[in-house]
């Protein structure tokens, strides 16, 4: 009796050592994306010439070196000038362009400064967020719907942002899809 409790006990530990010990050579073996790739491409798009707060930019990097670009922008340049510079980042070897060019439209044009003034004004609580090189509010407005796009330090600023952008005339739609600095992944 003794003799079979002790093969029960061997057979266990040896399961719990070999299960991990699979599953880590398992997923070792399934390609990662390169961290260093990733900071790389986001500098490439972050310092593209004509990137501002009416345009957003997103990319998501593949195993194997393929990136996929998406967003928009007002220039098709900034387009064209993102697919370029991700090309040469080394480690890229293919590049998927998805970002949407906005149509040109003097009222899209009227709409986005007037959100830019109604959510940057001097005096509103928001203003903090326009001080940077590139402002973590990004203004995207297609055919009188807007989108307000990217990082804020609380809800309280995001559900602000959406509360004054619904108050700019002429917009037929705003959508909210800022992200809170807190509930990102690490």
């Amino acid at each position: 009796m003794r003799k079979r409790s002790l093969q029960i006990v061997v057979v266990i530990l040896m399961t719990v050592v070999f299960i991990p010990a699979s599953a880590l050579s398992a997923s070792a073996g399934t390609p990662q994306v390169n961290a260093r790739l990733v900071r790389q491409v986001r500098h490439e798009l972050a310092m593209l010439p004509y990137y501002g707060v009416f345009d957003w930019l997103e990319f998501e990097a593949r195993p194997g070196g393929a990136v996929v670009l998406r967003g928009y922008v007002t220039r098709p340049s900034t387009k064209s000038e993102a697919e370029a510079r991700v090309k040469e980042v080394d480690g890229v070897t293919n590049v998927v362009n998805e970002i949407q060019v906005l149509p040109l439209s003097p009222q899209d044009d009227r709409l986005r400064v007037a959100l830019y003034r109604q959510l940057y004004n001097w005096d509103s609580p928001l203003f903090r967020y326009a001080t940077q090189a590139i402002p973590s509010i990004h203004i995207i407005v297609d055919r009188g719907r807007a989108i307000l796009k990217g990082i804020v330090s609380s809800k309280a600023d995001a559900q602000l942002a959406y509360m004054r952008a619904r108050t700019v005339p002429g917009l037929f739609d705003v959508k909210n899809e800022l992200v809170v600095e807190s509930e990102l992944p690490r």
